[in-house]
């Protein structure tokens, strides 16, 4: 199989993927691709081969595994269960998981719109006559945050740093800044937790300090700094990105906008899937690695390759959904790829969706004549093959 060279359409590949992934998808769902970042690796574009990859136990999430790995650029950060797989997977991943069921989410509910209407009235009190707001800057990027600080109990996390540490790594703009942002907040995180360690509350992070697994085995200092990195930074990204990509999908549609207007209590946990589906937060999975050589869908992959499962490829595949570049809010788009899918399936997906779905009803019922700002200019997107979003997201109302 040739290689598939993307290296000179970087640009255009960000602000648009989906012709290139439509393209790839045409002929065939596993591809020997070369990136900017990676030399080689192999991409998978269709749904049923994507979501199969996502939970084939031949494919490995730790980096050790991998021909790509560096011992000199090992971090802490990489002892958490995105990175991790059975059996130590499972005991990082029980620890949380009662934090983020359906029942302990929804008794968040009542704080999660106190924090949205708290940030929606500063919104409103500046008023747009004094020109354009950012969305994410007002909404977007402060409620997860918050959200995610408070259950965890480090409220005094300084976010603005952390924002920029944290955007670095799950969008990197240069080799360099990327590993310093990566020791930086690795610093940060270490004396974060010496400080909660210091001062142990009801919280979260206190739990998971406490924590001891049924041979009471404690967290080690490294995981409780992956645990810290993880919790955090996918604690909010991709919140933010799924209410800024929703927001702007439903204000580039108008129709279904008016739609959803008419009747939030039918529509809305539908719109905010279809909103996942049609242009979810996340791109592409992080990377696995093969255990040994192997073949997806056909193709034949060495051990020890990266191997890139692109959710927003998936979650676009006419054989899945039709017409899937259309955005339709009354659309089925039940089992998307946005999530992710097996053992490594979002564990905060249920306060994902809260969160999604009280900011943009509240958002809507507020702003009645909410629109994107014309004068904007052109979106600036976020870098990498990771994430999906906008820097910026001007609105006037």
């Amino acid at each position: 199989m040739a290689i598939v060279d993307l290296r000179d359409e970087t640009e255009a590949f960000t602000a648009n993927p989906y012709p290139y992934y439509e393209k790839l998808r045409e002929a065939g769902p596993v591809h020997h691709v070369r990136t900017a970042d990676v030399d080689e690796m192999w991409l998978v574009v269709g749904y049923e081969e994507g979501r199969r990859a996502l939970a084939d136990p031949r494919l490995s999430k730790n980096w050790r595994n991998s021909e790509l790995w560096d011992p000199e650029q090992a971090s802490p950060m990489s002892s958490n269960m995105l990175e991790t797989d059975p059996p130590q997977h499972a005991r990082l991943r029980k620890l949380v998981a009662r934090e983020f069921t359906v029942r302990r989410v929804e008794a968040l509910r009542p704080r999660v719109q106190q924090i949205t209407d708290d940030l929606v009235d500063s919104l409103l009190a500046k008023g747009s006559s004094h020109g354009p707001a950012d969305l994410i800057d007002a909404l977007a990027f402060p409620l997860p945050m918050t959200v995610i600080c408070e259950l965890l109990g480090v409220p005094d996390l300084d976010r603005d740093r952390f924002r920029a540490w944290s955007n670095e790594v799950v969008a990197p703009t240069g080799t360099e800044t990327s590993v310093a942002a990566v020791g930086e907040m690795g610093a940060y995180l270490v004396e974060l937790i010496e400080d909660k360690r210091r001062s142990p509350a009801g919280d979260l992070m206190s739990d998971l300090i406490r924590a001891r697994d049924e041979d009471g085995d404690r967290l080690s200092p490294d995981e409780l700094v992956g645990m810290a990195f993880l919790l955090l930074v996918a604690g909010h990204e991709t919140t933010v990105n799924l209410i800024s990509n929703g927001v702007r999908a439903l204000l580039s549609h108008p129709g279904q906008l008016a739609a959803l207007r008419a009747d939030f209590d039918g529509l809305l946990d539908g719109a905010v899937e279809e909103m996942l589906r049609y242009e979810g937060p996340v791109e592409n999975a992080t990377f696995r690695f093969t255990r040994e050589p192997l073949e997806l869908a056909g193709v034949p992959v060495p051990a020890g390759k990266p191997v890139l499962v692109s959710l927003a490829a998936g979650d676009r595949d006419p054989a899945r959904y039709p017409d899937p570049d259309r955005f339709d809010i009354r659309r089925a788009p039940q089992g998307h790829l946005a999530f992710g899918h097996g053992i490594h399936f979002c564990v905060g997906a249920p306060l994902a969706r809260l969160e999604g779905r009280i900011a943009i009803r509240t958002l809507l019922e507020r702003c009645p004549d909410l629109a994107l700002d014309p004068g904007a200019g052109a979106l600036d997107w976020l870098p990498g093959l990771l994430i999906r979003g906008v820097r910026e997201l001007p609105v006037r109302w």
